[in-house]
Protein backbone atom coordinates (compact mmCIF):
# COMPACT_ATOMS: atom_id res chain seq x y z
CA UNK A 1 0.00 0.00 0.00
CA UNK A 2 1.31 3.07 -0.95
CA UNK A 3 -0.01 6.61 0.34
CA UNK A 4 -0.97 9.51 -2.10
CA UNK A 5 2.65 10.93 -2.01
CA UNK A 6 3.96 7.71 -1.91
CA UNK A 7 2.27 6.90 -5.42
CA UNK A 8 3.15 10.59 -7.01
CA UNK A 9 6.76 9.68 -6.58
CA UNK A 10 6.20 5.85 -8.18
CA UNK A 11 4.22 7.87 -10.65
CA UNK A 12 6.29 11.11 -11.50
CA UNK A 13 9.34 10.65 -10.70
CA UNK A 14 11.20 10.05 -14.27
CA UNK A 15 13.80 12.48 -14.65
CA UNK A 16 17.31 12.43 -13.91
CA UNK A 17 17.99 13.30 -10.48
CA UNK A 18 14.78 12.11 -8.35
CA UNK A 19 14.63 13.14 -4.63
CA UNK A 20 12.31 12.77 -1.34
CA UNK A 21 13.34 15.14 1.15
CA UNK A 22 11.57 15.73 4.36
CA UNK A 23 10.02 14.72 7.76
CA UNK A 24 11.46 11.22 9.56
CA UNK A 25 8.65 8.34 9.60
CA UNK A 26 6.81 10.41 6.59
CA UNK A 27 7.47 7.11 4.43
CA UNK A 28 10.57 8.36 2.35
CA UNK A 29 12.34 5.45 2.07
CA UNK A 30 9.24 3.02 1.51
CA UNK A 31 8.63 4.05 -1.80
CA UNK A 32 12.39 3.14 -2.84
CA UNK A 33 11.79 -0.57 -2.02
CA UNK A 34 9.99 -0.83 -5.55
CA UNK A 35 11.65 1.90 -7.34
CA UNK A 36 15.00 0.41 -6.74
CA UNK A 37 13.96 -2.93 -8.31
CA UNK A 38 12.22 -0.71 -11.41
CA UNK A 39 15.29 1.04 -12.04
CA UNK A 40 17.93 -1.56 -12.38
CA UNK A 41 16.00 -3.96 -14.22
CA UNK A 42 14.93 -1.06 -16.42
CA UNK A 43 18.94 -0.54 -17.52
CA UNK A 44 19.73 -4.49 -17.37
CA UNK A 45 22.06 -5.52 -19.17
CA UNK A 46 22.89 -1.46 -21.13
CA UNK A 47 26.24 0.05 -20.32
CA UNK A 48 27.29 1.26 -16.92
CA UNK A 49 27.40 0.14 -13.57
CA UNK A 50 24.40 0.36 -10.90
CA UNK A 51 26.00 2.22 -7.80
CA UNK A 52 24.46 2.35 -3.76
CA UNK A 53 25.69 5.37 -1.69
CA UNK A 54 25.06 6.14 1.74
CA UNK A 55 26.37 7.82 4.69
CA UNK A 56 28.55 4.22 5.64
CA UNK A 57 28.10 1.07 3.86
CA UNK A 58 26.67 0.13 7.33
CA UNK A 59 24.03 2.15 7.51
CA UNK A 60 23.27 1.59 3.55
CA UNK A 61 22.99 -2.12 4.85
CA UNK A 62 20.72 -1.34 7.69
CA UNK A 63 18.38 1.33 5.89
CA UNK A 64 18.03 -0.12 2.14
CA UNK A 65 19.57 -3.87 1.88
CA UNK A 66 18.09 -5.49 4.66
CA UNK A 67 14.55 -3.63 3.80
CA UNK A 68 15.00 -4.87 0.18
CA UNK A 69 15.92 -8.30 0.98
CA UNK A 70 12.46 -8.29 3.57
CA UNK A 71 10.47 -8.01 0.81
CA UNK A 72 12.00 -9.55 -2.40
CA UNK A 73 13.98 -12.18 -0.54
CA UNK A 74 18.10 -12.98 -0.47
CA UNK A 75 18.00 -14.39 -3.48
CA UNK A 76 17.40 -11.48 -5.75
CA UNK A 77 18.93 -8.85 -3.38
CA UNK A 78 22.39 -10.68 -1.59
CA UNK A 79 24.22 -9.13 1.18
CA UNK A 80 27.57 -7.03 0.27
CA UNK A 81 30.32 -9.04 -0.56
CA UNK A 82 33.79 -7.93 0.30
CA UNK A 83 34.00 -6.49 -2.93
CA UNK A 84 31.86 -3.62 -2.01
CA UNK A 85 29.56 -5.60 -4.42
CA UNK A 86 25.41 -6.81 -3.71
CA UNK A 87 23.74 -8.35 -6.50
CA UNK A 88 20.27 -6.89 -6.97
CA UNK A 89 17.66 -8.16 -9.62
CA UNK A 90 20.42 -9.86 -11.93
CA UNK A 91 22.62 -6.70 -11.76
CA UNK A 92 26.10 -5.94 -9.84
CA UNK A 93 25.56 -3.21 -7.77
CA UNK A 94 28.55 -1.36 -6.02
CA UNK A 95 28.04 -0.01 -2.39
CA UNK A 96 29.87 2.64 -1.10
CA UNK A 97 29.58 4.85 2.43
CA UNK A 98 29.83 8.82 1.25
CA UNK A 99 30.88 10.22 4.31
CA UNK A 100 34.75 10.17 3.42
CA UNK A 101 35.94 12.13 0.58
CA UNK A 102 37.88 8.82 0.40
CA UNK A 103 34.73 7.91 -2.00
CA UNK A 104 35.22 10.30 -4.36
CA UNK A 105 38.08 8.39 -5.82
CA UNK A 106 36.25 4.90 -5.63
CA UNK A 107 33.84 6.20 -8.32
CA UNK A 108 36.22 8.58 -10.12
CA UNK A 109 35.85 6.88 -13.63
CA UNK A 110 32.59 5.18 -13.66
CA UNK A 111 30.34 5.09 -16.00
CA UNK A 112 27.15 4.76 -13.81
CA UNK A 113 23.61 4.57 -15.24
CA UNK A 114 21.75 3.81 -11.87
CA UNK A 115 22.32 5.15 -8.52
CA UNK A 116 20.74 5.32 -5.35
CA UNK A 117 21.38 7.60 -2.55
CA UNK A 118 20.95 6.85 0.55
CA UNK A 119 20.63 10.16 2.82
CA UNK A 120 22.36 12.36 0.93
CA UNK A 121 22.81 15.62 3.22
CA UNK A 122 25.51 13.54 5.81
CA UNK A 123 27.79 12.56 2.54
CA UNK A 124 31.42 14.46 1.61
CA UNK A 125 30.38 17.54 -1.19
CA UNK A 126 32.68 16.23 -2.78
CA UNK A 127 31.68 12.40 -3.54
CA UNK A 128 28.67 14.10 -4.66
CA UNK A 129 30.34 16.61 -7.15
CA UNK A 130 32.01 13.67 -8.32
CA UNK A 131 28.77 11.63 -8.86
CA UNK A 132 27.57 14.40 -10.96
CA UNK A 133 30.06 13.58 -13.63
CA UNK A 134 29.34 9.88 -13.51
CA UNK A 135 25.64 10.17 -14.47
CA UNK A 136 26.53 10.34 -18.36
CA UNK A 137 24.06 8.09 -20.23
CA UNK A 138 20.80 8.94 -22.05
CA UNK A 139 19.25 6.84 -19.43
CA UNK A 140 20.97 7.60 -16.22
CA UNK A 141 19.21 8.12 -13.33
CA UNK A 142 19.08 9.13 -9.64
CA UNK A 143 17.11 8.44 -6.99
CA UNK A 144 17.90 10.01 -3.54
CA UNK A 145 16.39 10.50 0.29
CA UNK A 146 17.57 12.75 2.95
CA UNK A 147 15.80 15.00 5.78
CA UNK A 148 16.64 18.34 5.56
CA UNK A 149 19.44 20.18 7.00
CA UNK A 150 20.22 24.13 7.03
CA UNK A 151 18.94 26.19 4.34
CA UNK A 152 23.16 27.06 3.22
CA UNK A 153 23.31 22.91 2.65
CA UNK A 154 25.37 22.38 -0.58
CA UNK A 155 22.36 19.48 -1.45
CA UNK A 156 19.74 22.55 -0.28
CA UNK A 157 21.40 24.51 -3.45
CA UNK A 158 21.62 22.14 -5.62
CA UNK A 159 18.14 21.05 -5.36
CA UNK A 160 16.59 24.61 -5.26
CA UNK A 161 18.95 26.52 -6.76
CA UNK A 162 21.21 25.34 -9.19
CA UNK A 163 19.32 26.20 -12.87
CA UNK A 164 19.24 23.78 -15.46
CA UNK A 165 19.07 20.37 -13.30
CA UNK A 166 16.56 17.48 -15.07
CA UNK A 167 15.03 17.18 -11.41
CA UNK A 168 12.33 15.98 -9.89
CA UNK A 169 12.15 17.11 -5.77
CA UNK A 170 9.18 15.97 -3.35
CA UNK A 171 8.67 17.65 0.21
CA UNK A 172 7.30 15.21 3.21
CA UNK A 173 5.91 16.31 6.41
CA UNK A 174 5.36 13.82 8.96
CA UNK A 175 1.92 14.49 8.24
CA UNK A 176 1.98 12.94 4.88
CA UNK A 177 2.03 9.42 6.58
CA UNK A 178 -1.49 8.33 6.54
CA UNK A 179 -0.03 4.95 8.25
CA UNK A 180 1.20 6.26 11.26
CA UNK A 181 -1.29 6.72 14.28
CA UNK A 182 -2.63 9.98 15.97
CA UNK A 183 -0.57 9.02 19.26
CA UNK A 184 3.03 7.83 17.44
CA UNK A 185 2.19 11.61 15.73
CA UNK A 186 2.13 13.30 18.74
CA UNK A 187 4.64 11.67 20.84
CA UNK A 188 6.94 12.70 17.97
CA UNK A 189 6.10 16.12 17.79
CA UNK A 190 6.54 16.40 21.36
CA UNK A 191 10.36 14.53 21.33
CA UNK A 192 11.35 17.27 18.74
CA UNK A 193 9.48 20.45 20.09
CA UNK A 194 11.50 23.31 21.21
CA UNK A 195 14.16 22.33 18.92
CA UNK A 196 15.28 23.20 15.30
CA UNK A 197 14.41 19.54 14.17
CA UNK A 198 11.39 20.32 14.88
CA UNK A 199 11.09 22.16 11.99
CA UNK A 200 13.98 19.86 10.18
CA UNK A 201 12.17 16.47 11.31
CA UNK A 202 8.39 16.58 11.63
CA UNK A 203 7.86 19.44 9.22
CA UNK A 204 10.33 19.00 6.54
CA UNK A 205 11.45 22.58 6.62
CA UNK A 206 15.04 23.55 5.70
CA UNK A 207 15.56 25.32 8.36
CA UNK A 208 18.65 27.07 10.23
CA UNK A 209 19.37 26.76 13.83
CA UNK A 210 19.22 30.19 15.64
CA UNK A 211 19.14 31.29 18.50
CA UNK A 212 18.54 28.93 21.95
CA UNK A 213 19.72 25.83 21.79
CA UNK A 214 17.82 24.32 24.69
CA UNK A 215 14.82 26.25 24.22
CA UNK A 216 12.44 24.01 25.78
CA UNK A 217 14.40 23.92 29.09
CA UNK A 218 15.32 28.09 28.84
CA UNK A 219 11.61 28.29 28.78
CA UNK A 220 10.34 25.81 31.40
CA UNK A 221 12.73 27.73 34.08
CA UNK A 222 11.23 31.20 33.33
CA UNK A 223 7.52 29.46 33.74
CA UNK A 224 6.68 26.67 35.87
CA UNK A 225 10.05 25.17 36.33
CA UNK A 226 8.90 21.49 35.72
CA UNK A 227 12.24 19.60 35.08
CA UNK A 228 13.47 20.70 38.69
CA UNK A 229 13.22 18.50 41.27
CA UNK A 230 13.58 19.08 45.11
CA UNK A 231 14.66 15.39 46.37
CA UNK A 232 17.34 12.84 45.37
CA UNK A 233 15.57 10.28 42.99
CA UNK A 234 16.02 6.45 42.58
CA UNK A 235 19.81 6.12 41.22
CA UNK A 236 21.27 3.20 39.02
CA UNK A 237 24.67 4.93 37.57
CA UNK A 238 26.73 7.91 39.28
CA UNK A 239 28.88 9.93 36.56
CA UNK A 240 31.24 12.82 37.15
CA UNK A 241 32.37 15.01 34.29
CA UNK A 242 35.45 17.35 33.95
CA UNK A 243 36.14 19.77 32.05
CA UNK A 244 39.74 21.70 32.28
CA UNK A 245 40.25 25.51 32.02
CA UNK A 246 42.84 27.67 30.35
CA UNK A 247 42.87 31.55 29.29
CA UNK A 248 39.56 33.04 29.98
CA UNK A 249 37.81 29.63 30.46
CA UNK A 250 37.22 27.86 33.73
CA UNK A 251 37.36 24.44 35.51
CA UNK A 252 33.98 22.81 35.59
CA UNK A 253 32.44 19.84 37.39
CA UNK A 254 29.16 18.07 36.63
CA UNK A 255 27.87 14.93 38.48
CA UNK A 256 24.48 13.22 36.97
CA UNK A 257 22.70 9.91 37.08
CA UNK A 258 20.86 7.49 35.55
CA UNK A 259 17.97 5.21 37.14
CA UNK A 260 17.36 1.82 35.66
CA UNK A 261 17.05 1.08 32.19
CA UNK A 262 18.33 4.74 31.31
CA UNK A 263 14.37 5.69 31.54
CA UNK A 264 15.56 9.67 33.06
CA UNK A 265 18.93 11.56 33.38
CA UNK A 266 19.24 13.59 36.39
CA UNK A 267 21.67 16.44 36.93
CA UNK A 268 22.34 16.41 40.61
CA UNK A 269 25.38 18.80 41.16
CA UNK A 270 27.82 21.62 39.44
CA UNK A 271 30.77 23.25 40.15
CA UNK A 272 32.46 25.84 38.44
CA UNK A 273 35.95 27.13 39.56
CA UNK A 274 36.41 30.81 36.74
CA UNK A 275 40.51 31.07 35.95
CA UNK A 276 40.12 34.53 36.03
CA UNK A 277 37.89 37.21 37.98
CA UNK A 278 35.85 39.97 37.98
CA UNK A 279 38.12 42.30 36.43
CA UNK A 280 39.39 40.04 33.91
CA UNK A 281 42.62 38.93 35.46
CA UNK A 282 43.85 35.57 35.28
CA UNK A 283 44.19 33.46 38.33
CA UNK A 284 46.56 30.62 38.82
CA UNK A 285 45.09 27.70 40.08
CA UNK A 286 48.31 25.03 40.45
CA UNK A 287 47.02 21.11 39.96
CA UNK A 288 47.69 20.85 43.21
CA UNK A 289 44.53 23.10 44.16
CA UNK A 290 42.90 21.95 41.45
CA UNK A 291 42.91 18.27 42.41
CA UNK A 292 42.27 19.14 46.03
CA UNK A 293 38.63 20.98 44.55
CA UNK A 294 38.06 17.87 42.60
CA UNK A 295 38.81 15.65 45.50
CA UNK A 296 36.20 17.88 47.67
CA UNK A 297 33.60 17.80 44.83
CA UNK A 298 34.23 13.99 44.59
CA UNK A 299 33.73 13.98 48.84
CA UNK A 300 30.14 16.17 48.43
CA UNK A 301 28.87 13.84 45.47
CA UNK A 302 29.22 10.17 48.00
CA UNK A 303 28.18 12.15 50.88
CA UNK A 304 24.91 13.34 49.05
CA UNK A 305 24.05 10.39 46.27
CA UNK A 306 26.20 7.73 46.79
CA UNK A 307 29.54 6.43 45.14
CA UNK A 308 30.49 7.64 41.61
CA UNK A 309 31.00 4.77 39.13
CA UNK A 310 33.54 7.07 36.79
CA UNK A 311 34.58 9.80 36.41
CA UNK A 312 34.95 11.39 32.58
CA UNK A 313 37.95 14.28 31.80
CA UNK A 314 38.54 16.12 28.76
CA UNK A 315 40.89 13.41 27.12
CA UNK A 316 43.03 16.50 25.94
CA UNK A 317 44.57 17.17 28.91
CA UNK A 318 46.68 14.60 30.17
CA UNK A 319 48.48 16.24 32.45
CA UNK A 320 45.47 17.41 34.53
CA UNK A 321 43.65 13.94 34.30
CA UNK A 322 47.38 12.42 35.56
CA UNK A 323 47.02 15.16 38.69
CA UNK A 324 43.62 14.58 39.38
CA UNK A 325 44.14 10.48 39.63
CA UNK A 326 47.27 11.91 42.20
CA UNK A 327 45.13 13.71 44.35
CA UNK A 328 42.51 11.34 44.23
CA UNK A 329 45.12 8.76 45.60
CA UNK A 330 46.54 11.36 48.19
CA UNK A 331 42.86 11.60 49.82
CA UNK A 332 41.93 8.55 50.32
CA UNK A 333 39.82 8.43 47.09
CA UNK A 334 42.52 6.23 44.81
CA UNK A 335 39.68 3.57 44.15
CA UNK A 336 37.83 6.34 41.99
CA UNK A 337 37.85 5.26 38.71
CA UNK A 338 39.28 8.73 36.13
CA UNK A 339 38.97 8.39 32.45
CA UNK A 340 39.05 10.13 28.95
CA UNK A 341 35.57 11.65 27.92
CA UNK A 342 34.60 9.54 24.90
CA UNK A 343 34.16 13.51 23.20
CA UNK A 344 31.45 12.11 20.80
CA UNK A 345 30.49 14.49 18.40
CA UNK A 346 28.82 17.64 20.24
CA UNK A 347 25.48 17.93 17.90
CA UNK A 348 24.80 14.36 18.93
CA UNK A 349 25.28 15.26 22.69
CA UNK A 350 23.25 18.08 22.08
CA UNK A 351 20.28 16.13 19.78
CA UNK A 352 20.28 13.51 22.61
CA UNK A 353 19.87 16.46 25.94
CA UNK A 354 16.98 18.38 23.54
CA UNK A 355 15.20 14.63 23.13
CA UNK A 356 15.32 13.97 26.91
CA UNK A 357 14.27 17.16 27.60
CA UNK A 358 11.30 17.42 25.28
CA UNK A 359 9.74 13.42 26.15
CA UNK A 360 10.23 14.84 29.89
CA UNK A 361 13.30 12.65 30.75
CA UNK A 362 15.13 14.96 32.02
CA UNK A 363 15.51 16.68 35.68
CA UNK A 364 18.00 19.13 37.40
CA UNK A 365 18.37 18.95 41.32
CA UNK A 366 17.10 22.56 42.43
CA UNK A 367 19.87 23.25 44.35
CA UNK A 368 23.76 22.77 43.92
CA UNK A 369 23.24 22.77 39.82
CA UNK A 370 23.48 26.86 39.59
CA UNK A 371 26.63 27.00 37.32
CA UNK A 372 24.58 24.06 34.89
CA UNK A 373 20.88 25.24 34.75
CA UNK A 374 22.36 29.14 34.13
CA UNK A 375 24.66 27.15 31.39
CA UNK A 376 22.00 25.26 29.76
CA UNK A 377 19.59 28.15 29.98
CA UNK A 378 22.18 30.65 27.64
CA UNK A 379 23.45 28.08 25.70
CA UNK A 380 22.80 29.46 21.83
CA UNK A 381 23.51 28.35 18.42
CA UNK A 382 26.55 30.64 16.28
CA UNK A 383 25.25 33.01 14.33
CA UNK A 384 28.21 33.27 11.88
CA UNK A 385 28.18 29.97 11.11
CA UNK A 386 25.47 29.72 8.64
CA UNK A 387 26.31 27.07 6.68
CA UNK A 388 26.76 24.15 9.47
CA UNK A 389 24.69 23.84 13.20
CA UNK A 390 27.59 25.23 15.69
CA UNK A 391 27.32 26.04 19.56
CA UNK A 392 28.63 29.16 19.53
CA UNK A 393 31.83 29.43 21.52
CA UNK A 394 33.42 32.37 22.48
CA UNK A 395 33.43 33.04 26.37
CA UNK A 396 29.84 34.47 26.63
CA UNK A 397 28.25 30.94 27.22
CA UNK A 398 29.64 28.73 29.65
CA UNK A 399 30.99 25.89 27.20
CA UNK A 400 32.79 24.84 29.61
CA UNK A 401 30.21 23.21 32.23
CA UNK A 402 28.17 21.99 29.03
CA UNK A 403 30.93 20.06 27.61
CA UNK A 404 31.54 18.49 31.72
CA UNK A 405 27.84 17.70 31.47
CA UNK A 406 27.85 16.18 28.18
CA UNK A 407 31.15 13.98 29.12
CA UNK A 408 28.57 12.10 31.85
CA UNK A 409 26.13 10.24 29.53
CA UNK A 410 27.61 10.59 25.76
CA UNK A 411 28.81 6.92 26.34
CA UNK A 412 24.94 5.95 27.13
CA UNK A 413 23.18 7.96 24.21
CA UNK A 414 22.17 5.18 22.22
CA UNK A 415 20.66 3.73 25.52
CA UNK A 416 19.15 6.82 26.39
CA UNK A 417 17.99 7.98 22.99
CA UNK A 418 16.89 4.35 20.44
CA UNK A 419 17.66 6.56 17.33
CA UNK A 420 16.16 5.43 13.93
Amino acid sequence: MFSAKQQEYFNNATHRWNVKTGAVRSGKTYTDYFVIPKRIRAVRGLDGLNVMLGHTQGTLMRNVIMPLQNIWGTSLVSSINNDNIAYMFGEPVTCLGADKITARDRIRGMSVKYCYGDEVVTWHKDVFKMLESRLDKPYSRFDGTCNPDNPNHWFYEFLYKKPDIDRFVQEYTIYDNPFLTADVVKNMENEYRGSVDFDRLILGHWAAAEGLIYRRFADDMSSEKTMLIGAKPELSRLYIGVDFGGSGSAHTFVCTGSDRGYNNLYALLSERVACKNEQGQQIEIDPEKLGQLFCDFVRRVIMMFGTPDEVYCDSAEKTHILGLRSSARKNGLGWLRISNALKTTINDRIRCAQRLMAQGRFRVLDTGCESLIKALSTAVWDPKEPTKDERLDDGTSDIDTLDAFEYTFERDIGRFIKYE
